[in-house]
């Protein structure tokens, strides 16, 4: 997968404006809309064409599918009726109840939900076949406009839908989010906390049951009161047991909503309830407190209707809350805003974000059971400068989510095994290297390594600077990340591998004839031999020169160094600019390569004759280039093989490469530094991509 260059340091947190606009066409929804109406025509979304590139990536439809508006499957159709509520939900025949539990979740929250579902459209006045959904991803907002076509078979549609035939709001949202993910199977599977941080830029957190606090029902019900989404699952053992249901009516592998929780008086005592969503729309717990369960005969028709009590097969169900830990595994939420849930304040949380990228072969270097690669991942320096209030620590939540993984699933991507560390900063202000992380543990982590979109925790540490390391759990695997770093007292981050540090020692000036060493000397007569009387060779003959005399080490062992890079010796060395090298510049670059040549003979270890990418950071910053991570990929992706091994005429090529961009840039910004626009990192990544 293509990464591109990406500006380096931290993001402010943008607050929701505008959403970005992610037609082709470059128009937004109302300008589309627009120029429809003008032509008197309905919209047709060439991005997301009503045809089965759209349905499928791995399947076929098992029967004919027809796309159809809804004006022609029912008379009047309705965007939203009577407002959207949680029984607008009933799932179709696609694999993603996951999604459905987080809508309905999304209808408890009428602030978020009109961000999501824009009002500014409908089947009456303006209607022009289009609608548009706005969604978070990865730190911003993105509009999703769709046409009104849908995939139905005789007449009914296929995927989700309304209890409310003529209510068309729910199955337009489950179109524009296959758009956002590039199909409708993209959807099949998943966790419903995904899609709630879809619909909110929110903060997810996962409790166990069997882990929950003593105080887990007041927050639940702290939750729901601050408008957080919240969903349930039952683990399966196997997949086997996926959509199993047990005995009491409960479906095992399915994503539910938490709708409500309540209390009641049953019998002289306060019984807790929980209110729990089945996304089917149908199939519902059969146990106590249950629709038609013989306790709801003890409590009275007025407390049953302020309960929205009902004997309807509609999914939603009441159920007392020592049952429902029972009986579910897990519960997630999805805050608003980070604030600790256990806790009575409402807190104005400080948030910055990191964009950035796992590559194979530079920063891709797995967990620290790897710690040959580990130190190669990126790392972010976070600096705590102020307690909590009435406290001796600095409070801060971490969340590191992988990137478009779901959209990336028809090419073979799968969810990634994230997680991240978090290390006491030394003195220093580079790159960690793999020492630092051989004698040092770390202060923090994730809790664990696991394949989920987000991983995310809180802490509490002392004031102080830090060092924290996002990285898959196997090295050599790639992926872009959004990490989001909320604190409660300003935090500053910043990106350690986004600085470029050149610092080359001026070349040294030749030696006289007669002061040359035995080996120069030889140097002389053989160029002499190959150049002629001018004492200049042309790039063809440099080559020649160079691998005879490297042919005679024995302690290196190397294919034959190519034309191009005997080219680009000549492009740093030749100051007369006729071409060609003059011996004197020869001598110059010859001690220049014999350090080279040391260099990498100190990398490659086992006498390959080739050196490890992830080694590159070390090598190069001992020749004087510290570079940033978007140069180090460019180079790994230009230079190294399969096996990302870099053999000496690549190092050499590289090298002579990065100084001569370097001394170019030199020149040019002291000779005119108004004309020089460009940062050495801009000015070093164009020049290596010509």
């Amino acid at each position: 997968m293509p990464y591109l260059y990406r500006a380096p340091g931290p993001q402010a947190h943008p607050v929701p404006k505008d959403a970005r606009t992610t037609h082709s066409s470059g128009q937004s929804f109302e300008q589309l809309r627009q120029e429809c109406l003008q032509r008197g025509t309905l919209f047709e979304d060439a991005d997301f064409p009503a045809s089965n590139s759209s349905l499928f990536y791995n399947e076929r439809p098992q029967v004919p599918f027809v796309w159809k508006r809804p004006g022609e499957i029912v008379k009047n159709p309705e965007f939203i009726l009577g407002g959207a509520t949680r029984t607008d939900i009933c799932q179709g025949e696609l694999g993603d109840c996951w999604l459905l539990a987080a809508v309905a979740s999304l209808t408890l929250n009428q602030k978020a939900l009109a961000r999501v579902i824009p009002q500014d459209q409908s089947f009456g006045p303006g209607y022009a076949g289009i609608f548009h959904f706005q969604f978070w991803q990865h730190s911003e907002w993105l509009d999703v406009v769709i046409d009104d076509r849908l995939p139905t078979f005789r007449d009914r549609l296929v995927f989700l839908h309304s209890a409310d035939h003529n209510e068309f709001w729910s199955p337009l949202l489950e179109k524009a989010y296959a758009k956002l993910n590039g199909s409708y199977e993209a959807l099949k599977g998943g966790s419903a906390i995904e899609a709630m941080e879809d619909f909110t830029g929110g903060v997810a957190e996962t409790f166990q049951m069997k882990e929950a606090p003593e105080n887990f029902y007041e927050i639940l019900e702290k939750a729901l009161k601050r408008g957080s989404l919240l969903g349930c699952f039952i683990d399966t053992g196997s997949a086997a047991e996926s959509e199993a249901r047990t005995p009491f009516g409960l479906i095992k592998g399915h994503a539910y909503s938490v709708t409500g929780i309540d209390q009641v008086n049953f019998r002289g005592q306060r019984i807790e309830l929980v209110r729990v969503r089945n996304p089917w729309g149908q199939v519902e717990w059969n146990g106590s407190w249950s629709d038609s369960s013989p306790e709801w005969r003890s409590v009275g028709a007025a407390e049953q209707k302020r309960l929205c009590h009902t004997a309807l097969d509609d999914g939603e169900f009441w159920m007392a809350f020592k049952d429902f830990k029972a009986h579910f595994d897990k519960v997630e939420i999805c805050n608003l805003t980070p604030d600790a849930l256990e806790e009575d304040a409402v807190h104005k949380w400080e948030v910055t974000v990191h964009q950035g990228s796992w590559v194979r072969g530079s920063t891709a270097g797995g967990c620290r059971n790897f710690l040959d690669t580990f130190w190669t991942n990126p790392q972010i320096k976070l600096s705590l400068t102020e307690k909590d209030e009435g406290q001796e620590e600095c409070s801060f939540l971490v969340a590191l989510m992988q990137k478009d993984r779901r959209k990336l699933k028809r090419f073979g991507a799968n969810v990634l095994t994230i997680g991240y560390a978090i290390y006491e900063c030394p003195d220093k202000d580079e790159h960690l290297n793999k020492d630092f992380f051989r004698y040092h543990a770390s202060r923090a982590r994730s809790k664990t390594f696991i394949n989920l979109r987000e991983v995310s925790d809180r802490f509490k540490l002392p004031p102080g600077e830090y060092i924290l390391i996002p990285s898959t759990f196997e090295p050599h695997q790639e992926a872009d990340f959004c990490l989001r770093i909320f604190s409660e007292k300003k935090a500053i981050t910043r990106d350690m591998d986004g600085n470029v540090d050149i610092d080359l020692p001026e070349p040294p000036k030749p030696t006289p004839p007669d002061q040359e060493t035995e080996e120069e000397q030889r140097f002389r007569a053989l160029f002499e031999q190959v150049a002629g009387e001018d004492m200049e060779v042309t790039a063809e003959e440099l080559e020649y020169v160079l691998n005879a005399v490297l042919q005679k080490k024995k302690d290196i062992k190397f294919k034959k160094l190519s034309l191009i890079s005997c080219k680009n010796i000549i492009s740093l060395m030749d100051t007369s600019g006729n071409g060609k090298l003059e011996f004197d510049e020869f001598k110059v670059f010859w001690d220049k390569l014999k350090q080279w040549i040391d260099l990498f003979l100190r990398f490659d270890a086992d006498k390959s004759g080739t050196i490890s990418t992830y080694e590159l950071r070390t090598a190069l910053k001992a020749t004087g280039f510290q570079l940033s991570s978007h140069l180090l990929q460019l180079i790994v992706l230009r230079y190294a093989d399969e096996e990302l091994q870099m053999d000496f005429d690549d190092f050499l090529n590289c090298l002579v490469r990065l100084e001569n961009a370097s001394r170019v840039f030199q020149a040019l910004s002291t000779k005119n530094k108004e004309f020089i626009h460009l940062t050495i990192n801009e000015f070093i990544y164009l020049t290596m991509n010509i």
